[in-house]
C-alpha cells in the first residue's frame, strides 16, 4: 500500500464493468494499526484507544510483527490486504489468502518496504513460517481491537457501500470515483490520487479496482499500486464519526425491579462485549463489585464470558435479550 506526486490509474471500459465496492475486515486490521500507532489519529478514535489499548499490550499485540508491518504511516506490504470478495468476505477467508502468498512474493514486498527488524527478517528468511506468525497475531489482534466494535463498524461500512454503488447507477462513473475524498478526482478516464509515494501510471489491465471504505481511514486514502490484480484504493467512510458515539444505555424499569438497577445497568452496557475494567470505566462502579455481580448474572445464564488474549470479555446471553425486550 502506498500512502505523496499523483498516482493514475487508466480505466478502460472492461475497468469500469469490473470496478466495485466491497467491505474488507483485514483492512479495517490494518487501518485500525495505523490509527493505533498514530498520536495524531488518536483524537477521532480516542474512546476505541483507550479501551484497547490495555488489552493489547497485556496480549503482547502492542509490538511484534502486525506492528512491524503496518507503521503509522507509508508504505505497507500489499499482501497483507488482498483484494475482499464480492460483497465483501470474513475474516477468515482473508487470512487465508494472506496465508497463501507466494515466498517470492512476499520477499519481494519485504525489499520494497524496507524496514529492516528482526521480526520481518525472520518473515523474510522463512516466508511460511513468517504468514503463519502474521495471520496468529491479525485473528487475535482482531479477537481484542476489533471484533466487540464490528457489528456497529460492519453496518457503517455496509452502508456506505450501498450509497456509493447506488449513486454509481444514478449518477456515474464521474459523479462517484472523483469524489471519493478531497485528493481524489476523476478525469476522462482516469482516477488520478495525489500525494503519493509512488507516483506514476498504473494500468488496470481489464481488471477494474475494489473500493474498499473505511472507518479507521479518517483522514485518508490509501492504495495498493503493486500487487497485478485487482488494485484497490481504500478510502474514509461517510458516516465514520457515529461509530465512536456511545448511546447512553436505556435501563427498563421492569429489569430493574427483578435484577437490582445496578445489574440491569451492566446487562444494558453490554451491548456491546466488554471486560469487567470497561464496564467500571463506564459505570463508576469498582472493578470488584462489577466482577461480583457479573459472576452472578453469568451463573444466572444472563451473561456469558469468553477469553480474548488475556483478557475475558463478558457478552450478553438470549436470554438477556429476551429479558430486556421484554421489558422494554
Amino acid at each position: 500500500m502506498t500512502v505523496a506526486a499523483s498516482l493514475r490509474f487508466a480505466f478502460s471500459a472492461s475497468d469500469m464493468a469490473r470496478t466495485r465496492f466491497a467491505v474488507s475486515p483485514l483492512w479495517e486490521v490494518v487501518a485500525s494499526v495505523r490509527a493505533f500507532r498514530n498520536p495524531a489519529a488518536r483524537g477521532v478514535h480516542r474512546r476505541w484507544y483507550e479501551e484497547t489499548a490495555p488489552r493489547l499490550a497485556a496480549a503482547g499485540l502492542d509490538r511484534g510483527l502486525l506492528m512491524d508491518l503496518v507503521p503509522p504511516s507509508g508504505y505497507t506490504p500489499d499482501f497483507i490486504t488482498p483484494p475482499p470478495g464480492a460483497g465483501g468476505g470474513a475474516l477468515a477467508g482473508e487470512l487465508r489468502e494472506v496465508a497463501a502468498t507466494p515466498a517470492a512474493e512476499v520477499r519481494r514486498e519485504l525489499d520494497a518496504f524496507g524496514l529492516r527488524t528482526g521480526r520481518v527478517e525472520a518473515m523474510r528468511e522463512d516466508p511460511a513460517a513468517g504468514l503463519a506468525r502474521l495471520t496468529s497475531e491479525i485473528a487475535a489482534y482482531w479477537d481484542l481491537a476489533l471484533a466487540p466494535y464490528w457489528p456497529k463498524v460492519r453496518t457503517v461500512l455496509e452502508a456506505d457501500v450501498f450509497h456509493q454503488a447506488r449513486r454509481l447507477a444514478a449518477d456515474g462513473a464521474e459523479a462517484v470515483l472523483g469524489d471519493l475524498h478531497p485528493s481524489v478526482r476523476w478525469t476522462a478516464g482516469t482516477l488520478t490520487v495525489a500525494d503519493r509515494i509512488c507516483p506514476g501510471d498504473t494500468h488496470l489491465h481489464g481488471h477494474g479496482m475494489v473500493l474498499v471504505p473505511s472507518v479507521f481511514a479518517w483522514s485518508w486514502v490509501s492504495t495498493t499500486a503493486t500487487t497485478p490484480t485487482p488494485k484497490q484504493l481504500f478510502y474514509p467512510s461517510r458516516g465514520r464519526g457515529s461509530v465512536w458515539e456511545r448511546d447512553r444505555p436505556v435501563v427498563p424499569d421492569a429489569v430493574a425491579a427483578v435484577l437490582g438497577r445496578t445489574r440491569a445497568l451492566l446487562l444494558a452496557e453490554l451491548a456491546s462485549p466488554a471486560s469487567t475494567s470497561e464496564l467500571a470505566g463506564r459505570t463508576g462502579l469498582s472493578a470488584p463489585g462489577v466482577n461480583q455481580h457479573l459472576t452472578a448474572l453469568r451463573d444466572a445464564g444472563i451473561v456469558s464470558a469468553h477469553r480474548a488474549g488475556r483478557s475475558v470479555l463478558y457478552v450478553r446471553t438470549a436470554v438477556a435479550e429476551s429479558l430486556l425486550a421484554a421489558g422494554a
